[in-house]
């Protein structure tokens, strides 16, 4: 398959809003990654994972995003619509920014991990609910 995604478990969660363990646990229960995190032969066999660097745990395997996707949805879940998937920022930005002592991680810390593409939307929402806190991206220079 020339033309397939290839992401990493995180990237692949965050499609279904999943965690990248929950889709690890998918992928096993699938048989296609082992107990360690990597693949297995039958997944490298179907086209499913490469693993990109031999004798590693499976933080260097890449999994097909269109194959594993079909996996997931017949496990029951189903992808995030753009919609969704900036509530969800959008709400976790807000109560990070509102704080409390039992996170220890800032809201500008969790907004590294938000997706360029969702910047501008989640920052208007913020806005609109009347939140302060703005996701700043660094200005990069060529």
């Amino acid at each position: 398959m020339a033309t397939s995604t290839w992401v990493n478990l995180h990237d692949l969660g965050r499609t279904f809003g999943l965690s990248a363990r929950h889709c690890g646990r998918v992928l096993e229960r699938e048989g296609w990654r082992d107990r360690h995190g990597c693949p297995t032969p039958a997944a490298l066999e179907m086209g499913a994972a490469e693993q990109r660097a031999p004798h590693r745990k499976g933080r260097s395997a890449l999994w097909n995003a269109e194959l594993c996707s079909v996996v997931l949805e017949r496990q029951g879940h189903h992808p995030l619509s753009q919609d969704q998937h900036v509530n969800q920022w959008t709400d976790l930005l807000e109560a990070m920014a509102a704080g409390s002592s039992s996170i220890t991680t800032s809201a500008d810390q969790m907004a590294e991990e938000l997706p360029a593409d969702l910047v501008d939307a989640v920052n208007q929402q913020l806005n609109r609910r009347g939140c302060r806190y703005q996701v700043q991206r660094p200005i990069k220079t060529a």
